[in-house]
């Protein structure tokens, strides 16, 4: 499946000049992107117990954001996603089940982070358009539009494994709360190596996207709307993350 997913993201998304080294993926600078999801550096590093999941843009991280729609219906995600080759079972869902992505969103319109209160206003309900972290698993779905992607749905009446996290939403996410930074040109998520399994190596990507939820609120329920940038051009998660890495 995850072969055969690469090929079309391959076909969805649009091509960009890159330079890949063993560093992460260095990619060139457009003006056809906003530069505050114009990627110019993505990569994956160790530090101490925790992987860093960064991506450089040309302009200020995490400056935009969705604007509210005042529903969950038709709410829109502003993203910078890492897809990687990592099994989801690695994290805690079925195995084999689709694109194992990290992300990092922002959406005001609702909250998926039912364990956290970001804001620290004692309420755990009101902060969705605060950047947070998810691991997602993206399927293709050619409803979805251009991208022919979306997070995996949970049918009614399934009962699949799901990460002790998860907020929900009857799709394929988690909200694991993890430690992240936006600021500067430079958006961070720093994951623990005990929550993915102490890998030995894998693959990655970087994407920023934006997501919308259907209108209908069903499957799908959360589509992949809009690709901005592709550090690698074509999804081909040409870096590779290995634990003998320094």
């Amino acid at each position: 499946m995850k072969r055969v997913l690469a090929l079309s993201l391959t076909s969805a998304f649009a091509t960009s000049a890159l330079a890949h080294e063993s560093s992460g993926i260095h990619s060139e600078k457009t003006d056809k992107v906003d530069a505050s999801f114009d990627l110019v550096h993505t990569r994956v590093f160790k530090e101490g117990e925790l992987l860093v999941f960064e991506q450089l843009v040309d302009g200020e991280a995490g400056s935009r954001t969705s604007s509210p729609k005042g529903s969950f219906a038709s709410a829109e995600v502003y993203s910078y996603v890492w897809p990687t080759s990592l099994d989801s079972g690695s994290v805690g869902f079925e195995q084999d089940s689709g694109i194992l992505a990290l992300a990092l969103t922002s959406h005001p319109d609702f909250d998926d982070t039912p364990h956290l209160d970001e804001n620290v206003d004692g309420k755990k309900d009101n902060d969705g358009g605060l950047w947070h972290s998810h691991w997602v698993v993206l399927t293709k779905d050619q409803t979805c539009g251009p991208s022919g992607l979306k997070v995996r749905d949970i049918p009614e009446g399934a009962k699949p494994k799901l990460p002790p996290t998860w907020p929900g939403a009857p799709i394929y996410i988690d909200s694991p709360g993890y430690d992240l930074s936006v600021k500067q040109d430079a958006a961070r998520i720093r994951v623990p190596l005990k929550a993915v399994g102490f890998p030995e190596t894998f693959n990655y990507d970087g994407v920023t996207a934006a997501l919308q939820v259907n209108a209908d609120l069903h499957n799908p329920l959360l589509c992949v709307s809009s690709v901005w940038d592709v550090a690698s051009g074509e999804l081909t998660l040409p870096a590779t993350w290995k634990a003998t890495d320094k």
